[in-house]
């Protein structure tokens, strides 16, 4: 397993960085990445029915379409995002615990956290990541966010849609969400949190090469 952090925070860059790597023939990799105030919607969902385009044109924040399905999600500098990629095996991504390794990580600082039905990850009944996942003939990807110190009144905002223009498109399903900066255990900052994490997976793969960035 080769563990990346990405150095830039650029969500364009950060999205087609984790698509260069689905692209690879072979290997597998473990990518972490913070975006910039950014909106990322899911491949099957329509963009004015999930998002307060408006209020993201005033505040600059851009909003783009990933390669995999599930809901919309808000991304800023207090949320860590993660990118699990590997050759496709015979057992399907979600049926293989693919939270585990999050949910150990987690466990590891104190925090009981458990899979809901969505592959959402809860702590005390409360959302802190979602997932989304995507598969070719020959890789897979699963990925998703891990809520650290998130603004989440701005989050509130942006995921209001217009459910009107929303058609046939798949629609979000809301859910309480918190920070795991809430807990006393991880109260600090995410760039910090972030290199906990690093460390954490670098043993938790023993044989992993842990690269600073691509």
């Amino acid at each position: 397993m080769q563990i990346i952090t990405s150095p830039s925070h650029d969500p364009m860059y950060n999205l087609s960085l984790e698509r260069e790597l689905l692209e690879e023939p072979a290997g597998d990799f473990l990518l972490f990445y913070i975006n910039a105030p950014s909106v990322i919607v899911g491949r099957n969902q329509a963009i004015e029915a999930e998002v307060d385009t408006a209020f993201c044109r005033a505040h600059h924040i851009p909003v783009l379409q990933r390669i995999s399905g599930g809901g919309t999600v808000y991304h800023d500098e207090g949320n860590i995002n993660y990118a699990f990629i590997s050759d496709r095996t015979a057992v399907s991504i979600l049926d293989s615990q693919p939270l585990l390794p999050i949910i150990d990580a987690l466990a590891s600082f104190g925090i009981r956290a458990e899979a809901g039905k969505r592959n959402e990850l809860l702590v005390d009944g409360y959302k802190v990541s979602g997932t989304a996942s995507y598969v070719t003939s020959k890789r897979q990807l699963f990925h998703g966010t891990l809520l650290h110190n998130t603004n989440l009144d701005i989050l509130q905002t942006v995921l209001r849609g217009d459910s009107t223009q929303r058609g046939r498109k798949i629609a979000s399903v809301p859910s309480p969400v918190r920070n795991l900066s809430h807990y006393s255990s991880l109260a600090c900052e995410t760039e910090h949190f972030l290199i906990l994490l690093v460390s954490f997976f670098s043993s938790y793969y023993s044989s992993a090469d842990s690269s600073p960035n691509f």
